[in-house]
């Protein structure tokens, strides 16, 4: 058995889904995410592993107003859409998503098969999480309180 510092992700739970607000959280239910940094006490940057069944969603299509984020394809094929349209990433590839660029991004499954992937962000409480296609918003500070509203401010 490991001790800390280390860890074996194995033995870390994966939270289901998201925190989206129904019908919102319909395309991530079938999202296995475990949260390294979290079981590390780490808070100034996020690593997550997320394994996505087919026709699953890693989140809604989102910019961040703040953060950076970087993906990495560990296992399977997965599709990363953007405003660009979407493309084939396959095991190795990766895609970054600077924070405040107004690119809707996210990463589909649309294999048939499961896909893993790695995920890295930044954690600046200033964040928000912006939804192009739909009546979403994220406020900030979604690290210790999350609240989705509507886009007019209204919460869900």
């Amino acid at each position: 058995m490991l001790k800390a510092p280390a860890l074996d992700p194995a033995l870390i739970e994966a939270r289901i889904g998201s925190g989206y607000p129904a019908p919102f959280n319909v395309s991530t239910a079938g999202r296995a995410k475990k949260m390294l940094t979290g079981a590390l006490g780490l808070t100034q940057f996020g690593v997550n592993i997320t394994e996505l069944e087919p026709d699953s969603a890693t989140a809604l299509r989102h910019w961040h107003s703040h953060e950076d984020e970087f993906v990495y394809v560990l296992d399977g094929e997965v599709t990363l859409v953007t405003d660009g349209g979407p493309q084939t990433l396959t095991r190795g590839m990766c895609a970054g998503f600077p924070g405040g660029v107004e690119d809707g991004h996210c990463i589909e499954n649309r294999s048939g098969k499961p896909a893993t992937i790695l995920e890295v962000g930044s954690r600046d409480d200033r964040d928000e999480g912006n939804y192009p296609d739909v009546d979403l918003h994220c406020k900030p500070n979604r690290y210790k309180d999350p609240k989705f509203t509507r886009k007019d401010g209204t919460p869900y």
